[in-house]
């Protein structure tokens, strides 16, 4: 079941491309945009990651982390990160408690694939109230990102 606005937001500890361990208590006291992929190197993935890591200004102004959630290993999401030069951690939910926690999972996903994270978009506030949550149905739309920064601008 997905996550709802007002829900407390499920703590986690995963792994970064980076090989260090990240928990969404490292980021209490900060506002933070959690955002679940379905896979590393497709085509909307990267497009949507791309306009994220070009618009970190943004974020950055509006006193926001980023962190981006796949269940793609560490080793896979480093060369994706390393590739396109992204400025925020990605962080594998290889084992899909993460993406199951916050009801981000298709339960199948193309070509048969079992357990993929499902694309969405989460604003967790200073105190890990969830502000804004969109879980997409097709791995085709990317989250609405006017929406997030609306939700994040409202927080500062």
């Amino acid at each position: 079941m997905a996550l709802k606005v007002g829900d407390n937001a499920p703590d986690f500890t995963l792994w970064s491309s980076d090989k260090k361990q990240v928990s969404l208590a490292d980021y209490k006291g900060k506002n933070v945009v959690i955002l679940f992929f379905p896979m590393a190197f497709t085509g909307v993935c990267t497009t949507e990651l791309c306009a994220v890591r070009d618009a970190i200004a943004d974020y950055n102004h509006l006193k926001s982390d980023v962190v981006a959630i796949s269940v793609d290993s560490v080793f896979t999401l480093g060369k994706f990160k390393e590739e396109h030069g992204y400025n925020f951690p990605l962080l594998s939910d290889f084992n899909k408690t993460t993406s199951t926690a916050y009801g981000s999972l298709y339960e199948t996903f193309v070509m048969d694939m079992q357990g993929v994270s499902r694309r969405s978009a989460f604003v967790v506030d200073a105190n890990s109230v969830v502000r804004y949550a969109e879980v997409l149905e097709s791995a085709g739309d990317v989250p609405n990102f006017a929406a997030v920064k609306e939700t994040l601008a409202s927080l500062n």
